[in-house]
């Protein structure tokens, strides 16, 4: 951005609620993933999230971060592998059904194991499988590191989009 900044007011701290900060996030646009992992006695976990980023090159190195009352926290805080999913934008369905609480996700759902068995799914637009390296517990969450062990994408793949609290195969129009 260029100009003169004396223009621009300065921003006042105000308060604010909740929803305010969950709709204020809801502005950023991510791409959307899938998580997996197998449970010590080899069931299949998984989950949708938008919280994923990449952190270094060498090593390479991404995060992500999971609620820490989520069901899954005792799998992901122990496992040794999982694997991230970015998904293409054809897999609208898919991250709906990882989203949905309640379920059996994996159920008729067809996959092969990864690194340290983590289930890898078909059809992402990149599969990032990762060694499970740190976590760091902030706030509600735990943030995890992952060292990526093994790298494939699709390059001709458009991702799916999350923004406002929906999903997008293509940014939306600000009409202007």
């Amino acid at each position: 951005m260029h100009g003169d900044r004396s223009q621009c007011p300065p921003m006042q701290a105000v308060p604010f609620t909740r929803q305010d900060f969950r709709a204020a996030l809801g502005l950023f646009a991510t791409g959307v993933t899938i998580v997996t992992a197998r449970a010590e006695d080899g069931t299949p976990v998984g989950l949708t999230a938008n919280s994923f980023n990449s952190v270094s090159m060498t090593p390479p190195l991404v995060l992500w971060s999971l609620g820490l009352q989520a069901g899954s926290m005792p799998v992901f805080r122990t496992c040794s592998h999982y694997a991230i999913h970015i998904l293409a934008a054809e897999q609208r369905e898919l991250a709906e059904r990882f989203a949905t609480r309640g379920i059996d996700r994996f159920a008729d759902l067809a996959w092969s194991a990864g690194a340290g068995g983590a289930p890898l799914l078909d059809g992402a637009a990149a599969v990032l499988e990762c060694r499970n390296r740190s976590r760091h517990e902030e706030g509600d969450h735990v943030i995890l590191v992952g060292e990526v062990e093994q790298c494939r994408y699709r390059g001709e793949a458009a991702p799916l989009i999350f923004h406002g609290g929906r999903f997008h195969t293509a940014l939306p129009s600000s009409g202007g």
